[in-house]
């Protein structure tokens, strides 16, 4: 396996932020040529990174096959659209290297958790409008993201919100750019196809986020699955002992399967 470290800063970004990649080694001995990619994009409510919602995510995605990689995105005091620029510039990273790293070029997916989840669908709305990719440098398909896993993200900024995210977001900004950044009403015809999870008892935020999101989804045509799980509160990571926090438990068997059923929806659209 190949491990490297990229700098995806822009001029707003804060010190920490780099992509860090992990690419299986390729081989004439297996027949696939290319695999996808799958960007992790830690939560923490726009304020800290998780590292329990990181590498062990991105070493799972190696188990299936699977390259991916984990963006350390900038959080507060950076404020938007520095970690969604962030997340453009290694997408566009991703697919300049595709033939290079061995990966599939229309199978680059990001995956967010929480606050991650908001970035990380914020890009996946808004990827082709004309800002970003003049703020990049760069045509608007090589920004074009073929999926979305999203497990318990924040989306709304309406009564459901996870206020704290988007203060952390906009700072001063906050009252003035929340709506703008409610999900559920930026869903689009370039949004790609999408997983997304929750579990009924995230007490953090709230499950009518995901079940807000997957109407717009559905109400614009966009493929997606959805699962909500009953037991469970918020950050459960993989939801076993191997991201089990230190201060609480987030061991629910039952949300386990989340990665699993991912997974298979992966298999079902990149054959």
């Amino acid at each position: 396996m190949r491990y490297e470290k990229f700098d995806i800063k822009n001029e707003n970004s804060q010190d920490y932020a780099a992509l860090y990649v992990y690419l299986l080694d390729h081989t004439q001995e297996i027949s696939i040529d290319r695999r996808p990619m799958v960007i992790v994009c830690p939560g923490g409510g726009y304020a800290f990174l998780s590292d329990r919602e990181a590498e062990m995510i991105a070493v799972k995605f190696l188990s299936f096959g699977y390259h991916a990689a984990v963006l350390r995105y900038s959080v507060a005091p950076a404020r938007f659209p520095t970690a969604l620029l962030e997340l453009g510039r290694s997408v566009a990273l991703v697919r300049k290297h595709a033939e290079e790293w061995h990966v599939h070029p229309d199978q680059i997916v990001v995956n967010g958790f929480s606050a991650g989840g908001h970035m990380a669908a914020s890009f996946c709305m808004f990827w082709s409008e004309n800002w970003v990719a003049e703020a990049l440098g760069v045509e608007k398909e090589a920004l074009r993201p073929n999926a979305m896993i999203l497990g318990y993200p924040v989306i709304t900024s309406g009564p459901y919100a996870h206020k704290g995210s988007f203060q952390c977001l906009l700072g001063e900004e906050y009252e003035e750019k929340k709506g703008a950044l409610s999900l559920e009403n930026c869903v689009n015809e370039n949004t790609p196809r999408a997983f997304v999870w929750h579990t009924f008892e995230d007490g953090s935020v709230p499950v009518q986020n995901s079940i807000m999101l997957v109407e717009a989804l559905a109400k614009h045509h966009i493929p997606t699955e959805f699962h909500l799980f009953e037991k469970g509160g918020h950050g459960l990571a993989l939801a076993n002992r191997l991201t089990q926090s230190r201060n609480g438990s987030t061991i629910k068997l039952d949300a386990e399967e989340w990665i699993e059923l991912a997974h298979r929806w992966m298999e079902g659209w990149i054959l």
